[in-house]
């Protein structure tokens, strides 16, 4: 029997916290791959109220490992003492193979590691990485173009198709 979804669920269980909107925009996108994270307790607290900013953040490869750097968790409101760092290095959970082509891959020249997005998917914090190269000025300036044609064209279409 198949499993049926709520109508609250439409997304898989995906809630979004944090998009990195502008990454788009600054790189080659060449491909994404999901990691869990490991995360302290007031760090999920302060997550699931939507207090992160991923605007300077970057993974690396350290010793067969990938952490995320410049992530900023805002403290929870209602933490103490034992309240986290904003800015601590985060560990990435990748598997083994997923990890060894990320060290090949970010040996290249100019080829990078950043967050594209972060979420919850059934209860688990998971960041979404991109392995990227940036974007030279003139191609950020044809991006630029190719949108405002799109969206021209669009526009008479829509015009064309009420009259």
């Amino acid at each position: 029997m198949a499993k049926k979804s709520s109508p609250q669920s439409t997304n898989g269980d995906i809630k979004m916290i944090a998009n990195n909107r502008k990454a788009r925009h600054l790189y080659h996108i060449l491909e994404t791959v999901e990691a869990g994270m490991v995360l302290t307790g007031t760090e999920v607290k302060s997550l699931r109220n939507g207090r992160a900013n991923m605007g300077d953040a970057y993974a690396v490869v350290e010793n067969g490992e990938v952490w995320l750097r410049n992530l900023h968790i805002s403290p929870y409101e209602q933490g103490n003492q034992f309240n986290h760092e904003p800015l601590r290095k985060r560990k990435l959970l990748l598997h083994r193979g997923d990890i060894r082509r990320l060290i090949g891959k970010t040996q290249e020249k100019g080829l990078t590691l950043i967050p594209l997005r972060l979420y919850f998917r059934k209860g688990w914090a998971k960041v979404e990485l991109a392995l990227v190269k940036g974007k030279k000025t003139h191609d950020k300036r044809a991006d630029i173009a190719k949108r405002d044609a799109d969206r021209d064209m669009a526009r008479a279409m829509s015009r064309k198709a009420r009259e």
